[in-house]
């Protein structure tokens, strides 16, 4: 499906609302309103919103413990996304999954993990239900950087391989697994390469570029799809915030390199790309971001005024019945 001038509005009001409830939430964890830890996304919209809206109906997503905006880009909505920042029982999770752990199988989100590759072995698993049944649908996995380093990313790599799953490894790379670059974590410059051991087709797209990841995204959606086997997506992004709530200081990093990524900034770019091709005007996108806020403050208001979790629920989804 092509990028229409209305999916493309869409897709920035997502964005957005995205970094708007990012900062927010950075601010009341720092304020010590909010509890826990988080891990943001701030500077990686485009790459994880885009692909989500290359996705049709019935298609599945796994997402990483940097989960808020694969939420927000596969539709989850806002209040409910904050409810469980809170601890809510109006949570997406009933307050019982908290930062890391945001899922909404109605929407597709087959949930975020706070293991690292933990989404790996769910999406495979979920594709291979998908081909059993001949359904006409793929999933998106999420994975980091760092993730490509753990075994199950091998080992699911192999197994969607030869059973032709239909499967995208969304692998966005921000740079650093924590605080170790990839440089000094692989002996390779571009993470799409692992698939050729596989026998795995791949592309690497400019992750802060939200046309392109869409547009390239959709292609490999489809080719999977159509029942050509797996494939890997490097997504070449970066991070501005620190790896955590806790991560304040970015020792690892210099002010330079944070100056040149600003300066890519996905939300930027596509307003820039929509003024130019007459998708949007200055009016237009000042008042999105203004309707954006105005949603923003009545979802706080809304988990504020929500219930906290009963105690009797704390085990109520532990085991299945």
């Amino acid at each position: 499906m092509s990028l229409t001038n209305e999916k493309t509005i869409n897709m920035y009001t997502k964005m957005i609302t995205a970094r708007l409830m990012e900062e927010m939430i950075g601010q009341l964890f720092a304020g010590g309103i909010l509890y826990g830890t988080t891990h943001l996304g701030i500077g990686q919209e485009a790459s994880a919103i885009a692909a989500c809206m290359a996705l049709q109906e019935g298609d599945k997503i796994t997402l990483t413990h940097r989960n808020h905006l694969g939420c927000i880009g596969i539709g989850m909505e806002l209040k409910y996304i904050m409810a469980e920042m809170f601890g809510k029982e109006t949570g997406v999770c009933s307050g019982l999954g908290g930062s890391m752990h945001l899922l909404d199988p109605d929407k597709g989100n087959l949930g975020g993990n706070g293991i690292v590759g933990g989404g790996l072995g769910i999406a495979t698993g979920a594709a291979l239900k998908m081909k059993y049944k001949r359904e006409n649908n793929v999933v998106l996995c999420f994975l980091g950087d760092g993730a490509t380093n753990e075994g199950l990313f091998h080992e699911a790599m192999n197994l969607a391989s030869i059973w032709k799953l239909p499967v995208v490894f969304y692998v966005e790379n921000n740079g650093y697994a924590v605080s170790m670059p990839t440089e000094r974590s692989m002996n390779i410059h571009d993470i799409a390469k692992r698939a050729e051991s596989y026998g795995m087709r791949s592309i690497i797209l400019d992750g802060n570029n939200a046309v392109d990841v869409y547009n390239l995204t959709f292609s490999a959606v489809q080719y999977v799809r159509e029942g050509n086997g797996p494939m890997l997506i490097e997504s070449k992004t970066y991070r501005i915030s620190g790896h955590s709530k806790n991560d304040t200081e970015q020792r690892y990093r210099d002010a330079h390199e944070i100056e040149q990524w600003n300066a890519k900034c996905p939300i930027k770019r596509l307003e820039e790309y929509m003024l130019k091709n007459n998708v949007a005007t200055k009016e237009m996108l000042k008042k999105i971001n203004a309707q954006v806020t105005e949603e923003l403050k009545e979802a706080i208001l809304f988990s504020q005024n929500s219930l906290e979790p009963a105690v009797e629920d704390l085990q109520r989804y532990v085991y299945a019945k």
